[in-house]
C-alpha cells in the first residue's frame, strides 16, 4: 500500500494507520514499526551549498559564510560534514575578502599595484562578485 520502505527493515510491505499531524502514518507488515513518511522540507539552493563549500575551502569561517550567503553557519557545518569537504591547514597566509560591484571591481583591477604579493579569486555571488586575496601573515 505504501510506495514508502520500512526506516527500521526496509520493507515495501505496509498498511495506512491513522493521519498524526496532518501526514499519513503506516505500519510496516514486516516488522510492526509505525512510521510516517519523509517531510518534505525546504530544501537549499544548490548555488548556497556550492558557494558555501568554496568558501570554506578558500579558509572564510563558518561565520563568516553565515553572514555573507544568509545561510546558517550550523548548516554550512552539516554540508562539509556530508560532503567530507576538508580545508588545508593555513600558515602563512590568510585570506582576507571585499564584496564589489561590478564597476569597483574593474577598478580594482585596472590597478598593477592590486596584484602584487598575494593570490586572488574572483566568484560572482548574487548581483556582486566576492574578492579573496590570501595575504602573508606580517611578522616581527
Amino acid at each position: 500500500m505504501s510506495q514508502f520502505n520500512c526506516p527500521k527493515c526496509e520493507s515495501k510491505e505496509a498498511t495506512k494507520s491513522g493521519i498524526v499531524g496532518g501526514r499519513q502514518r503506516y505500519k510496516c507488515r514486516n516488522c510492526g514499526y509505525h512510521y510516517s513518511v519523509a517531510k518534505t522540507g525546504k530544501e537549499t539552493n544548490s548555488y548556497y551549498v556550492i558557494k558555501a563549500l568554496q568558501l570554506y575551502v578558500e579558509g572564510v569561517s563558518y561565520r563568516e559564510i553565515e553572514r555573507l550567503l544568509g545561510v546558517s553557519h550550523v548548516s554550512v557545518m552539516n554540508w562539509v560534514k556530508k560532503y567530507g569537504v576538508k580545508a588545508p591547514r593555513q600558515t602563512e597566509y590568510h585570506p582576507t575578502y571585499k564584496i564589489l560591484n561590478q564597476k569597483e571591481l574593474a577598478e580594482f583591477f585596472q590597478k598593477p599595484e592590486n596584484l602584487k604579493e598575494a593570490g586572488l579569486m574572483v566568484t560572482e555571488l548574487g548581483d556582486k562578485y566576492m574578492m579573496i586575496r590570501w595575504e602573508r601573515f606580517r611578522q616581527g
